[in-house]
């Protein structure tokens, strides 16, 4: 697994899964996800139409688990990698849009009927009882058919959802209506109407609902966009020809024309150009490549022709494995997610109850206590069968049977269980892909919930409030640097230490080439002795104790120097010309740009900052006073089980975020809360970690917790509403304002409030894109 690869395993399998409309159909699926006996962990999303399982082998017998989905009602299969284009493309789309217009076509002849019913429109036959009997016949059997069928699957499984709902309501409702037509002496109203203008809404509501949702993955889409279906293959004999991405191999070379996307993961072998990396990463600034330059999937070459040899290409991209993460993240679920979700699918359980309640209620006993609440006056227009099908259900009722029949079909043809399972993950997977186009990629909806409540975060300090490598800062004691540079140079030419690192960058700098050394001897932990071409004394370059030793003297203003150097914490490196001294280079990490405004901007989000390092005592304080740390809120010359310790016991005090990138932070950042890895780190920090903030711009992470807390207040508002909704609708269905009031919900309007809501609750987390 290179550095790129960020959290995979092959004991996880991400599945598509069809027939899922509402919260009861989540919990019925992960319910009998969970109940097989090889998965450990199941997270369900509305929203994608997925699940992503943990099972406890690498060779699961995962035909078995998809099996026992589509037996419950909800066809599933395995997720593919490539198709995740054609996923977002909804390939049902067609068959939705004939079923609704079908549904639509039948609610417009039944609104003519009433219209002609009332003597506005000369259509007698439409006008006629027998007509709106057939159009919610054809309803039923037509668009409403599937609707029928998944409720009465899930019914005999125990697994109540919303097409359970829906059907056992239009079905109730049609069904009354027919006893009417049929036998009039019963005294019931018929609304043939309710099952045409229930299903004609119900289906307008999920379609566009479904629209809606589309956008929430747009991000999503929009990156898998970033990947280009050509390439430009340099044979060997330096012939180019176009061919597909999916056929190259690691170690071919590709050509890139200026505009061009990259196809796959690359090096750059020949050429120099500006890569914009924003769409990978979120960086503005570009890339600047040159021979060396590791570049990855779906970065746009800006300015000149580059050749690249591949590395990696197709699912093993950077590109594709952030699409899958984000993926990945989307169905992981928030707590308060799982919550919804519970409340979802025990409420078809509940809503069931209380029409059975209803009815009991008004058949034995409402009526008695309120006896005006039946329409005694309409008997004589029931025996002449004029039906009022414009009148909600109750309206008309003349026998307490007839009364407590249609208020309970009112409750089920009323609730929305459909805005609670959407309430949540709409909000995940559009905050997850607005994150992922700026370089921030969140776990699941469960990291977000945790960054929403922080109260503290730990920086370590190299690599994360520096960058990480050690630079000259400074120059003393010669007039002539360059001469001094030359010679230590040309001593570390051949050394892998990171001061020979830092020497040879700064030779590099200022264009100063490093000369041929010669019986160079290395003394660990002291420094380098050699000959250097050209130079007739020996050349020592290491600490200056180390030099003093060798008799070589040091003047007042270099011992002054040294000694506040060592006070700032700095790394010396001394030079000397056989016994003459030439001067001394000052070697230290850089801050990383931006990092005080950054640390700025926690602060004034309340949060409380500290630092846990592994280095010395005086280079820490002098980076965390520069910074604005008090001495009490930092830590210094910690081991990693040492680094653990003190990050316990800071728990103790509130949720508290690890930043690092690092080996050593590795198990820090997985004890905290919130592990934040920055993008450059090691692999192991990054795998450990539960944000990732790709690329170099540690100053994204004030605004990536911001979004966690929009996305939280979001989510709040969505599972008010759809409460709400409910509290409101379901009651009043059931009858507890008629008696007072007089006011019922009729079934058609509820349904189109239904849809409201549940577009609602989507049109709400799409807003997150315009914060």
């Amino acid at each position: 697994m290179s550095s790129k690869d960020l959290l995979f395993t092959q004991k996880s399998f991400l599945i598509d899964i069809e027939g899922m409309k509402c919260g009861g159909c989540v919990r019925s699926v992960e319910q009998t996800l969970i109940n097989h006996p090889n998965v450990l962990a199941a997270n369900v999303n509305l929203v994608s139409k997925t699940a992503l399982i943990d099972l406890e082998t690498a060779d699961p017998g995962i035909d078995e688990i998809l099996k026992a989905l589509t037996d419950r009602g909800f066809p599933a299969r395995e997720r593919v990698a490539s198709e995740f284009t054609e996923k977002l493309d909804n390939e049902g789309w067609w068959e939705q849009w004939r079923q609704l217009m079908v549904a639509l076509t039948l609610l417009l002849f039944s609104v003519l009927g009433h219209l002609a019913e009332g003597g506005q429109l000369n259509l007698a036959i439409v006008g006629r009882l027998p007509f709106h009997a057939a159009l919610a016949t054809v309803a039923l059997f037509g668009p409403g058919f599937p609707i029928l069928k998944r409720g009465f699957k899930a019914t005999l499984k125990l697994s109540p959802t919303m097409d359970t709902l829906v059907g056992l309501g239009v079905s109730s409702a049609y069904l009354a209506s027919l006893i009417s037509l049929v036998w009039p002496e019963v005294g019931w109203p018929c609304f043939f109407n309710e099952p045409v203008m229930l299903l004609g809404f119900v289906l307008l509501g999920r379609f566009l609902e479904d629209r809606a949702r589309c956008r929430t993955n747009l991000a999503l889409k929009q990156l898998a966009k970033l990947q280009p279906d050509k390439a430009r293959l340099v044979l060997e004999n330096g012939e180019i020809r176009e061919v597909r991405v999916g056929a190259l191999k690691p170690g071919e070379k590709v050509q890139l024309l200026a505009g061009d996307r990259i196809p796959v993961d690359g090096c750059v072998i020949e050429g120099n150009s500006a890569i914009d990396i924003s769409g990978i990463t979120g960086e503005p600034l570009p890339l600047e490549a040159s021979p060396g330059t590791n570049v990855t999937s779906g970065s746009l070459n800006l300015e000149s022709n580059l050749i690249i040899e591949v590395q990696q290409v197709g699912v093993k991209t950077a590109l594709a494995r952030i699409i899958k993460l984000v993926e990945e993240a989307q169905t992981r679920q928030a707590p308060i997610q799982r919550l919804a979700d519970r409340v979802a699918g025990n409420f078809c359980y509940g809503v069931v109850t209380l029409s059975i309640a209803t009815f009991v209620f008004w058949w034995k006993l409402g009526t008695k206590l309120w006896p005006e609440v039946l329409n005694v006056s309409g008997q004589g227009l029931m025996h002449n069968h004029i039906h009022n099908l414009h009148s909600p259900l109750g309206s008309n009722a003349e026998t307490p049977l007839g009364l407590a029949i249609q208020l309970s079909i009112a409750v089920l043809v009323v609730a929305c269980p459909c805005a609670l399972g959407l309430a949540t993950p709409t909000v995940v997977t559009v905050a997850s892909g607005q994150a992922a186009k700026k370089g921030w990629l969140f776990r699941g909806g469960d990291v977000i919930e945790k960054a929403s409540s922080l109260k503290q975060i730990i920086f370590d300090k190299t690599g994360t409030l520096t960058i990480g490598r050690p630079l000259v800062i400074n120059i003393f004691g010669t007039k002539n640097q360059d001469h001094l540079l030359k010679l230590s140079a040309s001593l570390e030419t051949n050394s892998r230490h990171p001061i020979a690192h830092a020497v040879l960058q700064e030779a590099q700098k200022r264009g100063v080439t490093p000369l041929e050394a010669s019986n160079t001897k290395t003394y660990p932990g002291l420094g380098l002795e050699g000959n250097v071409e050209g130079i007739a004394e020996t050349v020592l370059v290491g600490n200056p104790e180390w030099l003093q030793s060798k008799g070589i003297g040091f003047s007042k203003s270099i011992q002054s120097k040294l000694k506040e150097s060592i006070n700032l914490g700095h790394t010396i490196i001394a030079v000397a010309e056989g016994k003459n001294l030439l001067g001394i280079l000052l070697i230290d990490d850089k801050l990383r740009p931006g990092i005080d405004v950054t640390l700025n901007r926690l602060r004034k989000q309340g949060i409380k900052l500290l630092i846990l390092s592994g280095d010395r005592k005086e280079a820490v304080i002098r980076i965390g006073q520069k910074l604005g740390f008090q001495e009490k809120e930092i830590g210094w010359k910690l081991l990693p089980d040492e680094k653990l310790k003190k990050l316990k016991l800071i728990k103790e005090k509130g949720n508290v975020a690890m930043v690092g990138d690092g080996i050593n932070d590795a198990p820090a950042l997985a004890e905290s809360d919130l592990g934040i890895a920055v993008g450059t780190g090691t692999q192991i920090a990054q795998e450990t970690s539960d944000l990732v903030l790709l690329g170099d711009r540690l100053e994204s992470l004030p605004e990536a917790l911001l979004l966690s807390r929009r996305t939280m207040n979001k989510i709040k508002q969505n599972l008010i509403w759809a409460f709400g909704y409910n509290l409101i609708a379901l009651p009043i269905a059931a009858g507890i304002m008629l008696p007072k009031f007089s006011l019922l919900l009729s079934p058609p309007i509820a349904a189109l409030l239904m849809a409201i809501s549940s577009i609602t609750v989507v049109l709400n987390a799409l807003s997150l894109k315009a914060t």
